[in-house]
């Protein structure tokens, strides 16, 4: 639970998670904050207590303490801030050079030096400083950067090279004796951008462009009644809850009897009030006509209750027996009556959806449908799932390849069931932006997959639909 002083979402607290950035995306790491976590840093074990009753987009650098490394806020050059944002970092760090030790702008005109690296040998000579040199300034205390000014002062070359390379000289060092971490809030995006890069299999291959063109060809938007089919360990789900802001239902439906994995849900940092909002119920209950729902509902009830009749006939004779062998010295009666402390839970997201919130989405249908399922086939899902939705509902589908799109996009033609079908591909690629040097990034994602979208109508040949 997040505490009073939390509740802006801008400060940390104690249990919450957190993304921890280290040395500018070469490592991401999700981390829930208590006194007891640690993070490894190299070598090193850092606690997390620092971290509690930060704010997002802060920055650390691993210190030395008397009782061993430490995570300290670094002291960060008002020249070189990152764009906080949502806790996000600029990940142009690494390219930032001093534009005033590099170039002079005059005039409006930029001189570019003229120095360039031609003349350097890298022979392993140029650094007079040795390991055994450096072991004992960290004994005696010194900080990293004050390892990497003595590393720079004791170079030979680094006044030879270019800006560029200087600045690429330090932030190499800065990496090995001054690593930095900054703390990132989990949202859609960072969470997203991370398990993409980490393990993108978990998330289905689904881009942070591709995420974002999901939740607006679906329209999701406030009060709204999402169904969604989610085999992208929650990344979806979490998504859309976090845009509806606790208001309208998050409807996470299955085959089966056993739902799918939400454990992303969790990392987002979700309040009471959201969690409550995100139900799950099985596509089998979904499609139950009301009539015999009811009627199921009534059995059900009528077996619980001779169940509930048995076991307190039973617990009767139980409590006569125990009555009549201490001779009233115990009084049961009143040692079960005795007022409970009311323990409070707070609510889980994933919560099964009570019958009356199923009959009401039957009454009015679906505000939109949007399907994050690759292992499971396209067109047999949104067959059963359409028929859910309310007429002009929005709906999209994520797959990662582009054949059980083409065929569910087909059979909806065929069926007559929706218009304004279409199949897109996202394309992202990142500009780095900085003085004379602006130009697409090096590398780049190829692939985002692709998204089947379009509205759903009101026919009578929805039961018609080809089978196949």
């Amino acid at each position: 639970m997040r505490e009073s002083n939390s509740n802006s979402g801008r400060v940390t607290w104690e249990g919450c998670s957190v993304l921890l950035d280290i040395n500018d995306g070469d490592r991401l790491v999700f981390a829930r904050l208590s006194p007891a976590a640690k993070l490894k840093i190299g070598n090193k074990n850092c606690s997390l207590q620092p971290l509690i009753g930060r704010a997002f987009g802060t920055v650390f650098q691993v210190d030395t303490a008397p009782d061993g490394p430490c995570l300290s806020p670094a002291q960060v050059n008002v020249n070189n801030v990152e764009e906080i944002g949502d806790g996000k970092g600029n990940h142009e760090l690494r390219d930032k050079v001093n534009v005033n030790n590099a170039e002079e702008v005059r005039d409006g005109e930029v001189n570019v030096e003229s120095r360039d690296n031609r003349a350097l040998v890298d022979n392993n000579t140029a650094q007079s400083l040795t390991g055994e040199d450096i072991e004992a300034m960290r004994r005696q205390g010194a900080r990293g950067n004050e390892i990497i000014e003595a590393l720079i002062a004791n170079s030979a070359t680094f006044e030879k090279k270019t800006s560029f390379s200087q600045e690429k000289y330090r932030l190499k060092k800065q990496k090995k004796y001054a690593p930095k971490v900054l703390m990132r809030r989990p949202v859609a995006r960072s969470i997203c951008e991370a398990y993409f890069k980490k393990y993108p299999s978990k998330i289905g291959f689904l881009r942070v462009d591709t995420l974002s063109l999901l939740l607006s060809t679906a329209n999701v938007s406030s009060n709204s009644d999402i169904l969604i089919v989610d085999t992208v360990g929650g990344l979806l789900t979490g998504a859309v809850a976090e845009r509806l802001g606790g208001t309208g239902f998050v409807c996470n439906t299955y085959f089966g009897q056993a739902p799918y994995s939400m454990d992303i849900v969790r990392i987002f940092n979700l309040g009471d009030e959201i969690c409550k909002r995100i139900l799950r119920s099985p596509i089998s209950d979904l499609l139950l006509p009301k009539e015999l729902s009811e009627q199921i509902l009534q059995h059900d009830v009528c077996n619980v209750e001779s169940q509930s009749n048995d076991q307190v006939s039973a617990s009767a004779s139980m409590v006569e027996i125990s009555h009549s062998s201490e001779n009233g010295i115990s009084d049961i009666g009143t040692e079960n009556t005795e007022p409970a402390l009311e323990v409070r839970k707070a609510p889980k997201a994933g919560e099964r959806a009570q019958k009356e919130v199923i009959d009401l989405w039957k009454e009015n249908g679906f505000s939109s449908l949007i399907v994050a399922a690759p292992e499971l086939d396209t067109w047999t899902l949104v067959r059963d799932l359409l028929p859910l939705l309310a007429n002009s509902a929005p709906f999209a589908i994520y797959h990662q390849y582009l054949q059980p799109l083409a065929t569910c996009m087909h059979n909806l033609q065929l069926g007559k069931m929706a218009i304004g079908l279409q199949i897109s591909e996202p394309w992202l690629r990142e500009y780095q932006v900085l003085p004379s040097r602006t130009h697409p990034c090096m590398q780049m994602s190829a692939f985002g997959g692709y998204i089947l979208s379009g509205t759903k109508i009101c026919s009578t040949a929805n039961s018609t639909a080809p089978t196949e």
